[in-house]
């Protein structure tokens, strides 16, 4: 028998799940609380007892990320300031940005409905501190934006990708190589005497 803990976590996921599939399905603005609760196949009461609004839900899907991306900073942040740990940090990234493509999908989808919410600065933030993780200070102005660039090759090329031919798999693994070579570059001509 499962804990009282591990099935409020599991219908909480299970929530955030069914809401992001009928924002993506009706847009945010057109998706109700009782259509959530309907196709969970739970009453309103039910649902309200994890997330009382549609901003809750659209919260917990963007704060999911937030933490996801403070914990990619705590880890890069541990480490030494490495190529081989710039390398990772992208290759992380890279995978994390999958697992969340459908919640950007959504925001991105959603941007009129979700005007004036709080967030884009946390975000900006966050995405800043990857920078500087990713950037040597002391390197030349053109090293440090190719080490910018492998930032926004693997986070913006998420969404330039989507249309282009070939599997998910075959975009990311291109995008991260690109990413890589960006990396390589910069640190190669920062190493040069």
């Amino acid at each position: 028998m499962s804990k009282p803990q591990t099935r409020r976590k599991d219908t909480r996921e299970r929530i955030l799940d069914v809401a992001l599939e009928l924002f993506l399905e009706h847009g945010y603005d057109q998706t109700s609380l009782r259509e959530i609760a309907e196709r969970l196949d739970v009453t309103k009461a039910a649902l309200y007892y994890h997330f009382r609004t549609k901003e809750d839900i659209l919260d917990a899907l963007v704060g999911g990320i937030g933490e996801r991306l403070d914990e990619l900073i705590a880890w890069a942040h541990a480490q030494p300031a490495t190529l081989e740990t710039r390398r990772e940090l992208l290759r992380r990234l890279n995978e994390a940005l999958e697992e969340w493509a459908p919640v950007f999908q959504f925001l991105q989808e959603n941007q009129a409905a979700l005007r004036g919410r709080a967030g884009p600065k946390t975000f900006r933030d966050r995405m800043q501190k990857l920078g500087t993780l990713l950037t040597d200070p002391e390197s030349p102005v053109l090293d440090r934006v190719r080490s910018l660039s492998a930032l926004f090759t693997v986070y913006f090329g998420t969404f330039a990708i989507s249309s282009m031919d070939g599997t998910p798999e075959e975009k990311r693994a291109a995008l991260l190589q690109v990413a890589w070579e960006q990396i390589d570059a910069a640190h190669a001509a920062g190493s040069r005497p």
